[in-house]
């Protein structure tokens, strides 16, 4: 027989003698493979998405937008594109609107559409009428869940502003959608031509302006942007094309899905260590029979081959089933992602991510399989006749190192495969083998603690239970690694939630104002601050706000400041280097709402330089700002800085005189800059106003009342933010969540793998017990004992390392204090509880077989 037929035929024979431990182990890399494929496949969906739908998501060819109306260069541009093309005008923004026949009033997110937008893509409507309709103008058409909110029906008017309009649709399709956005408000649509009616627009409220063109065919929307953005870009207007959506949506979204593929190769990784795991209990069961073969003249290189050609082979089922699970998985994901995606993907399954499936699962069994394979060309003949003393004098194979380095190199391909990044893969391998490698030394750690501090006084189920973490066959290293590493990956995800949700959660205690009145005008902020006070209510403020952008830091006007960047400029090192010493773009565009004030709030605390009191009198000085700390870092500026400020077309030079820590968290007016009193006074400005009402239907109540009298003020309640603000966060982390407990599933897998490769000593233990006269609750509860230990130490272990990378994460990544959440013992429990009863009821054929039946077996 040659050498290829006898592995061939030896493999098979061990397939089948070990049907149930292949296939629970077949099964811990097919969810891995799974988890995998359905990410990818996802991912590849999602890129067709985007390529398909990107000219609708724009709905033009063309697009300006600004925080402004549209300045002098802008429109001339735009006349100038009109002449071969077509355009329309946007313009968004928050208002109040309630329906005059019913009680109630709600925040909205207003759209008044001028011209024939979208010019690609379709808002559909019920009835499919009333977006073209809608032009004719006093009609609106409304998102259903505001009809729901207000207790209105199509044909009722809704009051916006000083503008009365007739509900003539709900819209139900909007290109470019992110379900999310309705938390913060339900969508209005107007027409264009009764903006004015509404008197919604007037000074200090924020509103965006956009003009939407559609190009004559043969022009080349890129370069005409490309010869638009120098020009506008001092007038802080965006240009915008399909292109350059595609390609931002494209970055996001593959982010997106590479970390999940990331977090599904943990699945994966933890199916290879199970693999690993089982093989070397496997082997060394298997050493009598495989000396018996050394002896009757096969080679330690034949017998390797026969037990890497059964893992091969496992891993090709297991890929196999994998993939088919992956498919169906696939399925699902556009439904868990659906309120976070500005696509519509259709799931198509993927030849590239199905081979890629199949490859990387057969891959991680057969690396993971070779090191405890290694163990086979050490066994010698003479083990047949003396297995302890030749167990004890093996001499170390020559070939581990190289094998572990394989392994290692083999995570790091594999993270940069998924992360499409090589530094990003190093540095995931590294976390993963540091996580590993704390797991490893901990369940050793039980092991040797067991065996040499040992309980003798304990009751004897206990000490029984206990022993069974360090005889012969344990399983202790297997089940601390899967189910260790499961709990790190899903404790870090939930303690880093619960850090971000606090950090976006407002404070409401009950001294706080949980109603906030914006864009008050001068004029009406003795009506509005009355009609607080008759309704018994305290009053915060007024608090004035001006609106003003930077116009240059430290001499240096805000176009040299931060440029766009070109796809050259991006791939050069000096240019990188050369944006890593300018302020962000964010915080010198953007449009700021600052105030003045004599003291420091409540929710401030000066790190830096002094308050206006201690810089005496102003007489040679620039006025004083106290810049927030996370804003001076982003603008790069300290004490003594200068900062110019464009107030309403007016230059007001500025000094930094102290840099302030902000509680963005505490219900109360924050600015990221605030001046010095004497400074801002007669620019002009609109108030805030804020209040508290515990009762939510007075609140209610209240808003209702303000509006009807104030048409133009916006009233924000903490709860509704509150709610907005988990929303959007709950739908993302659902996301991870859902790929995440994939790791759980394959940590189960794993540790019933484990415990069924242990199964016949665990008979024969439980046999010979049975024959000494233990009951069947005393070998239960023997079972107890050794996985309660195992998943107590898997969880402390696990939760631990979740407690460490959580920290790293909010204080390197995140930038944001860390807390522990008081629930995240409650993962902790259930990693345990979930283990000792797992492992009692795959230990219940251990009671359940008969002594004598056993024994015989012998």
């Amino acid at each position: 027989m040659t050498s290829v037929a006898f592995v061939a035929r030896m493999a098979w024979r061990e397939a089948r003698a070990a049907r149930r431990r292949l296939l629970l182990l077949t099964g811990a890399v097919a969810v891995g493979v799974a988890a995998l494929v359905a990410i990818n496949g996802f991912s590849d969906n999602l890129r067709v998405s985007v390529r398909d739908q990107a000219q609708a998501l724009l709905g033009a060819d063309l697009a300006l937008t600004s925080r402004r109306p549209l300045p002098p260069a802008a429109e001339a541009a735009l006349d100038t594109l009109a002449r071969d093309g077509v355009r329309a005008r946007v313009t968004s923004f928050s208002s109040m609107a309630y329906v005059p026949r019913t009680t109630g009033t709600r925040l909205v997110q207003v759209t008044a559409v001028e011209g024939p937008f979208p010019f690609y893509g379709r808002y559909r409507t019920e009835p499919d009428s009333a977006w073209a309709g809608l032009q004719a103008g006093g009609r609106v058409v409304v998102e259903p869940s505001l009809l729901t909110a207000l207790g209105a029906q199509v044909g009722d008017t809704l009051a916006l502003g000083e503008g009365r309009f007739a509900i003539s649709g709900t819209v139900t399709s909007i290109p470019g959608d992110v379900g999310v956005r309705a938390a913060f408000g339900a969508r209005v649509f107007i027409a264009g031509r009764d903006l004015a009616a509404t008197r919604l627009l007037g000074f200090g409220s924020r509103a965006e302006y956009a003009a939407y063109v559609k190009l004559a065919p043969g022009r080349d929307a890129q370069r005409i942007a490309a010869g638009l953005r120098p020009g506008l870009r001092a007038e802080r207007v965006r240009v915008r094309t399909v292109a350059d959506d595609q390609a931002n949506l494209t970055d996001v979204l593959r982010r997106l899905a590479n970390y999940l593929g990331l977090v599904a190769l943990v699945a994966l990784l933890l199916g290879g260590i199970g693999t690993a795991s089982a093989v070397a209990v496997f082997i060394r069961r298997k050493l009598d029979t495989i000396a018996i073969l050394r002896c009757v003249g096969a080679t330690s290189g034949q017998l390797f081959a026969v037990y890497l050609v059964q893992a091969a082979a496992m891993g090709v089922a297991g890929s196999a089933a994998g993939v088919a699970l992956g498919l169906g998985l696939q399925q699902l994901l556009p439904a868990v992602l659906r309120n976070v995606l500005p696509v519509q993907v259709v799931p198509v399954p993927s030849a590239r991510a199905m081979l890629l499936g199949l490859g990387v699962g057969t891959w991680v069994s057969v690396a993971f399989a070779l090191l405890p394979l290694l163990a086979i060309r050490g066994v010698s003949p003479l083990v047949a006749l003396r297995r302890e003393y030749e167990a004890r004098n093996r001499r170390r194979d020559a070939w581990q190192l190289p094998v572990l380095l394989l392994l290692a190199a083999s995570v790091v391909a594999l993270a940069a495969l998924q992360s499409g990044s090589w530094r990003t893969g190093g540095y995931f391998a590294l976390g993963i083998g540091g996580a590993l490698l704390v797991l490893w030394l901990a369940s050793v750690g039980l092991i040797r603690g067991v065996r040499r501090w040992f309980p003798h006084r304990w009751p004897y189920t206990w000490r029984q239970g206990l022993a069974n973490l360090y005889r012969p066959a344990n399983q202790t290293v297997t089940v601390v690694l899967a189910l260790g590493f499961g709990a790190f990956l899903l404790g870090t995800l939930f303690l880093v939630q619960s850090n971000l949700l606090r950090q976006l959660r407002l404070d409401a205690g009950p001294d706080r104002p949980n109603l906030v009145a914006f864009d008050v005008q001068p004029d009406q902020a003795r009506g509005v601050d009355s009609l607080f006070r008759s309704a018994g209510l305290p009053v915060t403020g007024p608090v004035p706000i001006v609106p003003m952008r930077i116009a240059a830091v430290n001499g240096t006007p805000v176009a040299r400041l931060a440029p766009d960047s070109t796809p050259e400029e991006a791939a050069d090192g000096e240019g990188r280097r050369r944006r890593a010493e300018q302020p962000a773009g964010w915080a010198v565009r953007r449009e700021y709402r600052s105030t003045w004030r004599a003291e420091l709030a409540r929710s401030e605390k000066l790190t830096a330089g002094k308050w206006w009191p201690a810089l005496g009198a102003r007489a040679g000085r620039l006025p004083g700002i106290s810049v927030e700390v996370g804003l001076a870092s982003e603008l790069k500026v300290t004490i003594g800085d200068t900062i110019t400020w464009d107030v309403q077309g007016l230059r007001l030079p500025t000094q930094v005189t102290s840099v302030r820590e902000v509680d963005w968290a505490r219900f109360e007016p924050n600015f990221f800059v605030v001046f010095e009193p004497g400074t801002l006074e007669q620019a002009p400005q609109s108030l805030v106003l804020l209040t508290r009402v515990t009762d939510a239907a007075r609140r209610g109540r209240l808003q209702r009342a303000l509006v009807e009298r104030f048409s133009n003020v916006t009233t924000v309640d903490l709860a509704s933010v509150q709610q907005a603000v988990e929303n959007l966060v709950g739908q993302v982390t659902l996301a991870i969540r859902f790929m995440a407990l994939f790791s759980l599933l394959t940590g189960a897998v794993v540790l019933g793998g484990a415990v069924a490769t242990s199964r016949f000593q665990r008979i024969r233990e439980g046999a010979l017990l049975r024959t000494l006269g233990a009951a069947r609750w005393q070998v239960l509860r023997i079972a107890l004992a050794e996985y309660l230990a195992l998943g107590l130490l898997s969880a402390l272990v696990g939760v631990g390392l979740a407690l460490g990378a959580a920290w790293a994460l909010a204080r390197f990544v995140f930038e944001t204090p860390f807390a522990v959440p008081p629930s995240v013992g409650g993962l902790a429990l259930a990693v345990a509880a979930g283990t000792a009863l797992m492992g009692l009821a795959n230990s219940a054929d251990v009671v359940r077989r008969r002594p004598l039946e056993v024994l015989r077996g012998e």
